[in-house]
């Protein structure tokens, strides 16, 4: 969501957290802003509504803005509108001290009516405001800044990861955590704090995570980390596996349509190293410790929120079929506020592409405090979920940038039916059964490629459609949760109204909608629901509905009913996600393309939902 960039050392401070918060446009925002301590050790404030761009054209190219120590942000409102005003940084009353941050203040209104009392003068309708003069009330007690933070922190109810300057100490940037991501990154007469690791690693790839309710005292050749009770913290300095590349469009124009091209790929690395043929079994590596208690579990519980929510949805049908053990798919949103009924025998999985979403993170808490072994699946290393769960496995799909996630969704599809597969392998699948979906995962990647292939037929469907205000995606069986996936895309990224529906739900209402304005999207593989499909096909084909279909080649009947078919290779049904989500991602894209939205950052949306 909110990014964050900070840097203290001998280098030009601006150039510096300037690139790194454009590094994290993707995260999306809605206003940013710098703070810098210059070498009169006069601290410097400039915020901007709407993009980057606009914040650094508008900052002065002087003499006043040269330092070596400086913090910016980009923000997703969340209390107060897109304003300058509102923008980070926020300072105390006397200017001295400047306040970056990502989370949810939940207390804040006491805590300013409190400081009000104390003739503490606000001039924004953020939370984020109370932080700087509650920090400026301890500092003058305690003249100490990274005391001060750590006294104010502790009144907190809330997330948050700060970043904070005072001008009064300008060889020090000290930050916290609680809730929302904040990484050191370690340099040699250089550091640096941020958000995303994207904003560091052309610096350096040497970064520590911090933990929760953790402080640090930064300074260019050294930091120290302490608790909110001023426990002092020892923490490995870890190494990014991944390099600025990873975060290049190369020769696409979007990273949305780069990502969707690089499936083949994605879906390969999540796994690869992790067939045993031997066996004919899977093998995540995280599970090995707790491979007798996963012998023993009655019901798994799969939390997410958004596109990982509708791959758990995939992941239900998975492991229900393939492993036979009773699964529910829950929005992590929901879990933590009713009372879920789980034991020591109920496996929870939480799925997340950052690692750090805020409502699964409270999920997977919630879930731990009730005796249940919490396995994650998540794209970052070293993300949150990553260190809190009990085990889990890292779905290896590279940097993800684009807001509408594409690699992550077939990722996260393809280490769980390897979880599925192991799962079943354990308890009743036969070996010629294992090997038979063994070596059909094995031909996916390339069955992804014949896919792409068909990108500029599906622009030309796209150019019929681009005007349309509603469409309907239905699917059946294993493509259903698709159904679900596709109609989210073209929502997200075109702002085109779509539902995604069980194909046999359309006569319970939404068929109420058909016209010969209406396109209905039916995801129509040849599987054992195929003749189920084209008959509610037939329905809305009486109704004069536009039918576009992704289906086999010379599948019997479809030719005659669908205006439009996207051909796609055949598969087990347990795989056809992998594939039928393909054409509905390119859909989506050109739909958006060409009208005119910007299909990485779309409006109101961020890629890291931080905040509940």
């Amino acid at each position: 969501m909110c990014g964050i960039v900070g840097y203290i050392g001998k280098k030009q401070a601006l150039p510096i957290i300037i690139e790194g918060i454009k590094r994290l446009e993707y995260r999306g925002y809605d206003s940013s802003g710098i703070a810098v301590i210059n070498d009169e050790n006069e601290l410097l404030i400039h915020k901007k509504e709407g993009k980057i761009v606009e914040l650094e054209r508008s900052i002065p190219n002087d003499k006043n803005f040269i330092s070596q120590l400086g913090i910016a942000h980009t923000r997703w409102a969340t209390h107060g509108t897109p304003t300058t005003t509102n923008a980070h940084p926020h300072t105390d009353c006397s200017g001295s001290i400047a306040v970056v941050h990502n989370g949810i203040i939940e207390n804040y209104q006491v805590l300013r009516k409190s400081l009000q009392k104390k003739k503490h003068n606000f001039i924004s309708d953020t939370d984020t405001e109370v932080l700087a003069h509650l920090i400026e009330h301890f500092y003058h007690k305690t003249k100490n800044l990274h005391t001060a933070v750590r006294y104010s922190l502790r009144l907190v109810k809330g997330t948050f990861g700060i970043a904070v300057i005072c001008k009064d100490e300008p060889n020090k940037l000290i930050a916290a955590r609680r809730g929302s991501p904040l990484i050191i990154g370690v340099g040699e007469g250089e550091n640096f704090v941020a958000s995303d690791a994207a904003a560091l690693v052309v610096h350096t790839k040497n970064v520590i995570y911090m933990e929760d309710d953790e402080t640090v005292e930064i300074t260019p050749d050294d930091f120290i980390i302490k608790t909110l009770a001023n426990i002092d913290v020892e923490r490995e300095i870890s190494e990014i596996d991944w390099d600025i590349s990873k975060i290049d469009k190369g020769k696409f124009d979007y990273f949305m349509l780069k990502e969707i091209f690089e499936q083949p790929t994605s879906i390969a690395n999540a796994f690869r190293g992790r067939i045993m043929e031997q066996l004919n079994t899977s093998r995540l590596g995280g599970i090995t410790p707790y491979i007798d208690e996963l012998k023993n579990i009655k019901q798994i519980c799969i939390i997410a929120c958004g596109t990982s929510w509708h791959a758990g949805l995939v992941g239900e049908y998975l492991l229900e079929d393939i492993a036979k053990i009773p699964v529910e798919v829950e929005y992590a949103s929901e879990f933590r506020y009713r009372n879920p009924i789980m034991n020591p025998n109920t496996l929870v999985i939480v799925i997340s592409q950052s690692g750090e979403t805020a409502d699964t993170l409270a999920a997977l808490k919630e879930a731990k405090t009730r005796g249940a072994i919490v396995m994650g699946i998540t794209n970052v290393i070293g993300s949150s979920i990553a260190r809190e769960t009990d085990f889990g496995s890292y779905i290896h799909a590279g940097a993800e940038i684009g807001v509408a996630s594409t690699k992550a969704f077939t990722s996260q599809i393809t280490v769980l039916f390897l979880l599925a597969l192991f799962l079943g392998r354990m308890r009743h699948l036969s070996p010629v059964e294992g090997a038979k979906y063994i070596q059909e995962l094995d031909t996916i990647p390339e069955k992804v490629k014949q896919i792409l292939e068909s990108n500029d037929e599906i622009k030309k469907i796209a150019e019929q459609y681009k005007d349309v205000r509603n469409a309907l995606y239905l699917g059946r069986g294993y493509n259903f949760p698709v159904a679900l996936e596709g109609a989210l895309k073209l929502k997200e990224i075109s702002y085109v109204h779509a539902e995604g529906y069980p194909a046999a739900e359309m006569k319970h209402g939404p068929i109420a909608l058909i016209d010969e304005n209406m396109p209905v999207v039916f995801i129509a593989p040849e599987d054992f629901v195929y003749d189920k499909v084209l008959s509610n096909i037939e329905e809305v084909k009486a109704r004069k509905g536009k039918i576009i279909a992704i289906a086999n080649k010379n599948s019997n009947s479809i030719e005659r009913l669908a205006d439009h078919i996207i051909y796609i290779p055949r598969t087990l049904p347990a795989l056809t996600p992998l594939l039928t989500v393909i054409p509905l991602q390119l859909l989506a894209y050109h739909i958006a393309v060409l009208r005119g939205c910007n299909v990485d950052q779309p409006r109101n949306l961020a890629k890291s939902v931080t905040v509940e």
